[in-house]
């Protein structure tokens, strides 16, 4: 099924519950190999244990950074990313410091992301910046992504899926209007159904970030493609 193709290659089977244990690491990349999704998104503490998993596989390795609160010191972060990209992860999803934003600190924004950024690309990976917009006013979103394009991001995501809400349908919207073509929007944070994923593909979200990407697929397998994804981008 061509649209069940296209929708696994732009998952992120994600498992960040802090309780999650090697066997749930484990099926969650024999997992992400069966359906073919874009990557596997762990703790830093598991990268190890998905990179042996995965082996040769084109799944990727993505990790979490500044996780969940974006509070950590920048060098903090740094360090965090430096020891994930050398222990195998190809993706790293930072937590922008909200904090710093809010109190109209964008260089400290800014240079944060930059550093982390060039640290990713320097091993041939991406970057990506999670924005919390549950936390942010539409005026602090679009900030947030023009600091994120600045610095050199691959990606602004809108949530941790840790704090008060997650992805909607107009953050979306919004944060591709402000970024543009050139840059990827991840989706994540309470995406859980195939009518969800729609909705978020079709505002404008190149990714998603889902724990509940077999369930959204068997989805897909009963219901069928829908007719306006027909011969879409996906």
């Amino acid at each position: 099924m061509e649209e069940k193709r296209r929708i696994a290659a732009l998952i992120d089977h994600t498992l960040l519950k802090p309780e999650a244990t090697r066997r749930q690491v484990d099926r969650l990349c024999a997992e992400a190999q069966e359906y073919g999704f874009a990557s596997v998104c762990v703790n830093p503490y598991w990268v190890p244990i998905a990179v042996r998993a995965l082996g040769s596989s084109r799944i990727k390795v993505c990790t979490v950074v500044g996780f969940p609160l974006g509070a950590s010191l920048a060098s903090v972060k740094a360090f965090e990313a430096t020891k994930a990209l050398e222990q195998g992860a190809t993706e790293l999803d930072m937590v922008q410091n909200v904090g710093a934003l809010e109190s109209g600190d964008d260089h400290v924004v800014e240079d944060e992301i930059a550093e982390l950024a060039g640290l990713a690309h320097g091993s041939g990976c991406i970057l990506k910046v999670i924005l919390e917009t549950c936390l942010l006013n539409g005026e602090a979103k679009e900030r947030a992504c023009r600091l994120a394009v600045s610095a050199g991001a691959d990606f602004v995501k809108t949530s941790t899926g840790f704090s008060s809400g997650g992805a909607t349908v107009d953050d979306v919207r919004l944060m591709r209007r402000v970024v543009g073509p050139k840059i990827g929007v991840k989706a994540s944070g309470g995406i859980r159904t195939l009518e969800a994923v729609r909705a978020m593909l079709a505002a404008g979200a190149t990714r998603i970030g889902a724990s509940a990407g077999v369930a959204i697929l068997q989805e897909l397998e009963q219901t069928g493609p829908s007719r306006s994804s027909a011969g879409s981008g996906y």
